[in-house]
């Protein structure tokens, strides 16, 4: 793939603002979704606030050589949870969110130690494209049913099936999308998020307006008291109505350092370090497929232990601020492969943005009342560049051979069949499942290979 601006690249000062402002809209729905669902005082501003720091951490530790985004990451949703089990204070929970991602980041900075040492020569013989192409793919089709699902989904009406008007908006902004990337000129061929988040939003807007003059729910998407609830959560009009400090999560986690006890740190240390293990593997996969993006091997340039380091580091950044281990994110990603814009330079912009915007409260209102449908739409694109950029790397490889045939089908249909183990308080995800078990098929079947 031809880059329309290389890593190295800045784009022009009014273009490199509209580009960062799509990094933030196709990674922010998804980011400000876990502290939404953890709850306990933790908030969306926040988790832009760390996603944007976290960022940073990983562009500086990468040299600037990876254009990729931080975000909330989802796999530790359940270790999170696991800080305020109990009824623990919240001060205490959010004191156990700080404890966590720092025991975490640890994982992959002792990781990262060791790869340094050893080389990463191994890692492709262990993972050869074979395995990584499949287990890419699985990135992208595993979470094909979370962005069918929104697609779906109106967020004011609850009714039961699925939403036809909901389905076209989203489909608005899915075609909005693709035409802007395909047959756009200049720039509105390098930011079709934004014109399609724009257009989906317009159309659910309209729909909204009208349900709400006709008295019809099905036709009701946007949840328009969002913005009295982030902006006037007391009902009058205040500073904080406009400018607002996120509320920081070591600003209160300090405050339970006198309710610690052995027992929670344990607690804790167990809910997080092995979960930072089984991300290892996301990890590299994520990398891999960025490196196919962009040309580059990043697990050579800057160096496997560089990105282990920066996404470790960056994520006990993230979540001292906001709570919220951070990880590389799929949809910063696909926006990457879909524009042909990995300047890092974009990356960091959208990093600065996102910690500005969190002070802005009805930016914080409009992320948060964007629909469901709207972002399933995008997504539908997101995920679906990331499916496809891992079956690409499976161009070079014999499938005639059967040891590739079997450690392919395997992956595939572990990952998409949603193979997952849980052991206690720790999953291992339908990802982590299938890369696993395609590394002991390739290892099996390659052994008599190897003997020729």
């Amino acid at each position: 793939m031809k880059l329309i601006y290389d890593v190295e690249d800045k784009p022009k000062g009014g273009q490199l603002i509209v580009f960062a402002l799509q990094q933030m809209l196709a990674i922010l729905a998804a980011t400000i979704a876990v502290p939404v669902i953890i709850g306990n005082g933790l908030t969306p501003a926040a988790a832009m606030f760390g996603a944007g720091v976290g960022t940073l951490v990983y562009v500086a530790f990468t040299k600037k050589k990876s254009p990729v985004f931080l975000g909330s990451s989802f796999a530790f949703i359940g270790s999170m949870a696991a800080a305020f089990a109990g009824g623990v204070s919240m001060q205490l929970g959010m004191l156990g969110l700080i404890i966590g991602a720092a025991a975490a980041g640890l994982v992959y900075v002792v990781i990262s130690m060791l790869i340094k040492a050893v080389g990463v020569d191994w890692l492709g013989r262990l993972m050869p494209p074979v395995v990584i192409g499949p287990t890419v793919a699985i990135i992208g089709l595993s979470l094909a049913g979370n962005a069918i699902g929104d697609l779906q989904k109106s967020d004011v009406t609850d009714a039961a099936g699925s939403n036809y008007t909901a389905i076209v908006c989203g489909l608005i902004t899915l075609a909005v999308t693709m035409l802007c990337s395909t047959f756009g000129k200049k720039l509105m061929r390098l930011i079709p998020f934004v014109l399609g988040i724009l257009a989906g939003y317009a159309a659910a807007a309209v729909f909204t307006l009208i349900g709400d003059a006709a008295g019809i729910e099905a036709l009701k998407i946007v949840d328009f008291s969002v913005f009295e609830k982030v902006m006037f959560p007391d009902g009058t009009v205040t500073a904080g109505s406009f400018v607002k400090v996120p509320d920081l999560v070591f600003i209160q986690g300090f405050k339970g350092l006198g309710e610690l006890t052995g027992g929670y740190l344990a607690t804790i240390l167990v809910a997080y370090v092995p979960v930072a293990l089984v991300v290892f593997a996301e990890h590299v996969a994520d990398h891999k497929n960025l490196s196919s993006v962009i040309g580059r091997d990043l697990l050579r340039d800057p160096g496997l232990s560089r990105t282990l380091l920066g996404d470790g580091i960056g994520s006990m950044a993230g979540a001292f601020f906001g709570g919220c281990p951070n990880t590389t994110y799929g949809e910063s990603v696909g926006c990457v492969a879909i524009t042909r814009n990995a300047s890092v330079k974009t990356i960091i912009t959208a990093s600065i943005g996102c910690i500005i915007f969190s002070f802005i409260t009805p930016f914080v209102a409009f992320i948060d009342s964007i629909p469901a449908c709207v972002m399933g739409g995008v997504c539908v694109a997101l995920y679906g560049f990331i499916a496809v950029s891992g079956l690409k790397m499976l161009k070079e490889v014999d499938l005639d051979d059967n040891c590739n045939l079997f450690t392919a089908s395997v992956i595939l249909i572990a990952g998409i069949g949603g193979l997952s183990l849980s052991f206690g308080s720790v999953t291992l995800t339908e990802i982590a499942a299938a890369l696993i078990l395609g590394i002991l098929t390739n290892t099996m079947l390659s052994g008599k290979k190897n003997k020729k």
